[in-house]
Parts: C-alpha cells; structure tokens; sequence
C-alpha cells in the first residue's frame, strides 16, 4: 500500500513538473520596440591635414666666401635681425674702406670746385662734372656698404631655424643653403575637400560667417585651440576633384612644427534629422536594415538608407520616419514576417541610456 502511495506521489510530481515546462516553454519572448525620433543633432567630419608654418624660407648665402661665424644652433629661437652666420669679410672690407677714400676725395673736390665757382674762377658747367663724380664715388661707397652687409646673414623675421646645410670654415658660394628659418607663431593648415561636401559648405555658410574647425594631432589628441577657414583655393584639382582649404591655427605654445600631418574636424549641424540608434539595424550585403512593426504586431526587414553616422546613432536619410516602430533588442532571434510580443519604449530614453547620443 506504501509502495502505491509513492508511486502515485511521483507520478502526480511529475505531471505537475511537465505542465509547468510546457506552459514556461509556451511563454513567448518579449521584444524591446521603439520609434526613430526626429531631432537637431550634428555630425563631424575629418580631412586627413598637412600643417604648414605661416612662414618658412631658405636661407641662402647672398656672396661668396669662407664661412667665419655660426652664431645660433640647430633648432634654436631666433629673433628678427639677430645675426646668425659671418662670412671671411676681409676683401669686403678693404673694398669699403677704398670706397670710402675715393668718396672722401671727391667731396673735397666738389667743396674746392664750388668756391671756385662762385669766384667765377670755373665754369657751372665744370662745377657740374665734379659734382656728378662726387654723387658717383658716393654711390660707389653704399655698394661697397652693401657688400659688406651681404657677409652677415640676419634672421629676416623670428622663428625656429632647422638643420645647417653648412659647417664652420665652409667655402661658400653665392645662393648656397645654410639653413631654414620657421615662423611657427601662426600656423597654417590645408586640407582638401571634395567638391559635394565644397557646394554644401557654400550654400549653408552666410558671407559674413567664417568655419570654426579643429585639429586631431598624430597622437590622437585634440589641438587645444580652434582654427578658422578663411581661404579656399580658386581651382579644383581635376584629377582628385578635391578642392583645398585653409585653416589657421594659433601655436602660442609651439607645440606644433612645420611639417606635420594631423585631421581636420569639422561640426556639420544636421536639421530635424530622423535619429535611430545603430543598434536597431542589421546588415545584408553592405546593405542596412531595420525590423518595422505593422499594425498586426508583425515584423518586416525593410532596407534604410544612412545619412551620417555619429557614436551609438545613425541619422537616416530614407526608409523609415518617426512614424514607424522598430525592433530595438533581440534582432538575431526574429524573423521576417514573425509576429512578436513587444513593450515600446519611447525613443527619447532610449538615446538618454545610449553611452553617447546627440544633444
């Protein structure tokens, strides 16, 4: 009797235990829908930079000559008009002094002439002729004055100067490279852009507007100051159909060198722009696809069309509007045309709960 009672326990246990697995097996899943919104929002794009100094020159032996002095080192600040390289003066200075002389001598001649003159002891007309040699030997001086200046080699603005193409007692000649000279106080930053994106910026810019721009340098960090676009160049490249910008950069600190390479980032504003989140989509064929609810709670793939992408969002040109529901959660256990059991969460709290959204 014992035995029968038991039996009849585990059997009842049982079924119980079995009507329990097929209800919580007939229990159907509950999916996560919610709305694209409309919204303002922005995006950014990035042009790959060439940094440029707002000045940067060759510096060039204007004579002749052995190379006496080097006054600055490689990589040091200079400031306008400091004199950074001596060449051997001495033929120029005997040039000077003899120029000197002859000028000395043909004042004096020009002072005797003219007493002379108004003595009425010479001509006007000779008083002329010793003038005019005076005015000669004087110019002659200020060439030789020239000459002698040419030996000195001054910073003609302050900057950075770069590696010396020269050494100490080098023979030089005229238009040899003794270095390079920066300003990097300014910087100036080219970029090209292709010619869509080149119409957009005219259309949407007023005249009196100027594009706020910034730089990510090589290390993937953000340039601490904005920079502004206020020239473009007048012809498009035809075989890139790029056309390039110009932005300048204050470098009060010198962080940045002539030379380098970085991206341009720019803040394009995106107007009553249908918002979704990038996780509400699917992907067949390099094609994007959404989930859409109908009004009998079936599901349909249909395929959108994306406008720009920005962090955790997509900005979507056509396929869906704020309209439409779509599947938010669990897109790999659906199929299409499969009825589902959903809650709609607003799509406000969605973006809110997204690690970045738009603002």
């Amino acid at each position: 009797m014992k035995r029968v009672l038991v039996l009849s326990s585990l059997l009842i246990l049982l079924f119980n235990s079995s009507c329990e697995s097929k209800k919580e097996e007939e229990q159907p899943d509950v999916y996560t829908v919610t709305s694209p919104v409309r919204m303002d929002t922005s995006t950014t794009q990035e042009w790959v930079c060439q940094i440029r100094a707002i000045q940067h020159i060759e510096l060039r032996a204007l004579e002749s000559g052995y190379l006496e002095h080097i006054y600055v080192d490689e990589g040091q600040y200079v400031e306008k008009g400091q004199i950074m390289f001596q060449l051997l003066p001495i033929s120029y200075k005997a040039e000077y002094q003899k120029a000197m002389a002859e000028a000395n001598y043909a004042r004096i001649e020009y002072e005797n002439a003219r007493i002379l003159s108004d003595s009425n002891v010479i001509s006007p007309v000779q008083l002329a002729l010793v003038e005019a040699e005076y005015e000669k030997a004087k110019a002659e001086l200020e060439l030789a004055r020239v000459h002698m200046q040419f030996t000195e080699i001054r910073a003609p603005f302050s900057g950075l100067m770069d590696r010396f193409q020269v050494r100490l007692g080098s023979l030089l000649s005229e238009g040899d490279l003794l270095t390079t000279l920066s300003d990097i106080s300014t910087l100036w930053v080219y970029f090209n852009v292709p010619e869509a994106q080149y119409l957009e910026y005219k259309r949407n810019m007023r005249k009196d507007s100027i594009m706020e721009v910034k730089l990510r340098m090589a290390d993937g960090q953000i340039y601490n100051h904005i920079g502004y676009v206020r020239t473009i160049e007048a012809d498009f490249d035809n075989r890139t159909g790029n056309i390039a910008f110009r932005a300048t950069f204050d470098n009060p600190q010198q962080l940045l060198r002539h030379g380098e390479t970085g991206s341009v980032i720019i803040d394009v504003p995106l107007k009553n722009s249908v918002v979704i989140p990038q996780k509400a989509t699917f992907e067949v064929l390099d094609k994007k696809f959404v989930y859409v609810v109908d009004e009998n709670d079936v599901i349909h793939a249909r395929k959108i069309t994306i406008d720009a992408e920005i962090p955790d969002l997509f900005i979507v040109k056509d396929g869906i509007d704020e309209h439409d529901k779509i599947v938010l959660e669990g897109l790999r256990k659906v199929r299409d045309n499969e009825k589902i059991v959903y809650e709609f969460e607003n799509p406000k709290e969605v973006i809110s709960h997204l690690k970045l959204h738009a603002e």
